[in-house]
């Protein structure tokens, strides 16, 4: 990026930095989103489409990664400013970043989950082959207004908000603390103030693939209750996988969702980093 990009507003770095993210790397792994979602439902691996389709519900994806990404940077980086602007006491001083990223990551990804929720229930219907496209999975709930309302369609349309935060949060509880951990840690051994895209890459990378396993049973958990034909609790649904397949089942798709989100997170932060760093950002 040429210097008329730059930019004095952590505001504006973070939103545009933050969409950027999101975009790349959505679109760049997605088919391996989409073979997760199926190894995870319950219909099985083969009947949900196996490798056939694999780009299936990219659309919803397309729409929902930028404005999500973006939201959660945004957040995330106001609330840090925000607990940055005051001073810890020497008692709470060496805990004060760890809760502080911690308090920033739930915050973002609370809000985040405003957008990736439907953008998820209509991406993983189609991801499933329940429809033959994401717009044709939307239309399918839209088109439900009339038997169940318009509160009937926005409660369809956020099914699994609860268990999606239940998972995103403690998620990046440990991802971003880990992340800005690795990065303070590499600043105090070069002796240098910023944060090269590779290296934020590569810590990204570590940081996703401990997040993504610790919280594998989470997210099997959310795509059972995103793909089920009715509305199902938590408990209710969590209880149905045990009967059908043990604790095993909680783990089912594990391997693929540490493989996508360790390169996920590598190309997510470490793109966040380059446009961040590009518009003065350190």
């Amino acid at each position: 990026m040429s210097g008329t990009f730059k930019t004095e507003s952590p505001f504006t770095r973070a939103l545009i930095a933050g969409a950027l993210a999101g975009t790349t790397v959505d679109l760049s792994l997605y088919p391996i989103d989409t073979l997760k979602t199926r190894l995870q439902s319950s219909a099985g691996f083969s009947a949900s489409g196996g490798f056939r389709g694999i780009y299936a519900g990219v659309g919803s994806a397309l729409i929902g990664s930028a404005p999500g990404a973006a939201l959660f940077f945004v957040t995330y980086e106001a609330t840090k400013a925000y607990f940055h602007s005051y001073s810890p006491s020497p008692a709470t001083a060496q805990w004060a970043d760890p809760l502080t990223h911690m308090a920033a990551a739930s915050l973002g990804e609370v809000a985040a989950c405003a957008v990736r929720v439907p953008t998820e229930v209509v991406k993983q219907r189609a991801q499933a082959v329940q429809f033959r496209s994401s717009v044709a999975a939307l239309q399918a709930i839209l088109g439900r207004r009339q038997a169940v309302g318009v509160g009937g369609v926005w409660r369809e349309l956020y099914r699994g908000w609860g268990v999606t935060v239940l998972r995103e949060v403690p998620f990046t509880v440990i991802q971003f603390p880990l992340w800005e951990g690795l990065k303070e840690w590499r600043r105090r051994r070069t002796g240098r103030e910023g944060i090269s895209a590779g290296e934020s890459a590569l810590f990204g990378s570590v940081a996703g693939a401990v997040a993504a396993g610790v919280t594998t049973p989470l997210d099997v958990l959310k795509t059972r209750m995103m793909l089920a034909r009715e509305k199902v609790g938590a408990g209710e649904m969590a209880g149905r996988m045990v009967r059908d397949g043990g604790m095993g089942v909680f783990f089912k798709g594990m391997g693929p969702r540490m493989v996508w989100i360790s390169i996920g997170g590598a190309v997510f932060l470490g793109s966040y980093q380059w446009a961040f760093n590009a518009m003065g950002g350190v």
